[in-house]
């Protein structure tokens, strides 16, 4: 029986899985441990680096998770495959930093949800940082107006509640790992914050990207509030923010134009907005 099972979801990681596994093999804990890739629908040639790493890793599997596309389906059919009673997850483009799978695996000896720290400078250009504002990094989001917030891509959790709360939403796209968070903090379970457990992350590097996955999550929101309001979520969107963004942009496009991050600022901005305005409509989400 294993101690920890770590779990990556991927999909078209052959630029960045090996970095990860480079990562892991240089992990060290006294524990029994094992890796489990979540393969979902890759086309690239992320399976045939992954086995090559097999000899190297012993306790490293693959799982086919190309069912249902999405990293919420890929993380519950590495959790099903998995062989111990502690999860934790991390993702195919991030590095993990020495130590990780030991602090996550003491850390889930003692919580039952846990959360790591992420560090932006080695992956990312300084540009980028400055564009999220996490020249600091970041950990468990305990200062949200809500419930604190859980990242998918460096976090903990016990394999029990896992099944209790019956795992991600696979309905949800990409803030699936936010609702799990919440859901399992509805059930009574407070987050804890593994400091010990640092990973670099990799943002997307390029404008359109950026702006892309800002609309996505902007879009996601509405669907993500729609669904937790009735347990007491408060109301977050508002017409008026949307509106005072669409004004204001204009103005601070002038003024930070010449900035490469203040200006992807003003546009991840927009974009977040706009995606929020869509998924009212699509969720039929009224904010207000």
């Amino acid at each position: 029986m294993m101690k920890l099972s770590v779990i990556i979801p991927c999909f078209n990681a052959a630029d960045t899985i090996n970095v990860q596994l480079e990562a892991l093999m240089q992990q060290q804990w006294s524990e029994p441990w094992e890796i489990i890739i979540a393969d979902n629908g890759s086309t690239d040639e992320t399976i045939k680096i992954v086995q090559t790493y097999q000899q190297r890793l012993p306790n490293l599997k693959i799982v086919n998770a190309s069912k249902k596309r999405g990293a919420a389906h890929a993380r519950n059919v590495g959790a099903s495959a998995a062989d111990s009673q502690a999860l934790a997850f991390c993702d195919a483009d991030d590095e993990i930093a020495p130590g990780w799978v030991a602090a996550m695996g003491e850390a889930l000896d003692k919580y039952d949800l846990v959360g790591g720290r992420d560090e932006h400078w080695k992956l990312n250009e300084p540009w980028l940082v400055k564009t999220y504002g996490c020249e600091n990094g970041f950990g468990v989001g305990f200062d949200h107006p809500y419930l604190p917030l859980i990242s998918g891509n460096n976090f903990g959790v016990k394999r029990q509640l896992h099944r209790t709360i019956g795992g991600f939403d696979e309905n949800i796209a990409i803030l699936d790992d936010v609702d799990y968070g919440w859901r399992i903090q509805q059930q009574g379970i407070k987050p804890h914050e593994v400091e010990d457990a640092l990973i670099h992350f990799r943002f997307r590097n390029t404008i359109k990207d950026i702006c892309l996955r800002a609309w996505n999550m902007g879009c996601q929101e509405a669907l993500m509030y729609k669904k937790h309001r009735p347990m007491g979520m408060p109301q977050l969107i508002s017409w008026k923010t949307m509106i005072k963004t669409a004004v204001m942009f204009p103005i601070r496009f002038l003024t930070r134009f010449g900035d490469k991050a203040t200006l992807t600022q003003s546009l991840m901005d927009l974009a977040w907005r706009g995606g929020q305005l869509q998924g009212c409509f699509k969720y039929n989400y009224l904010p207000w």
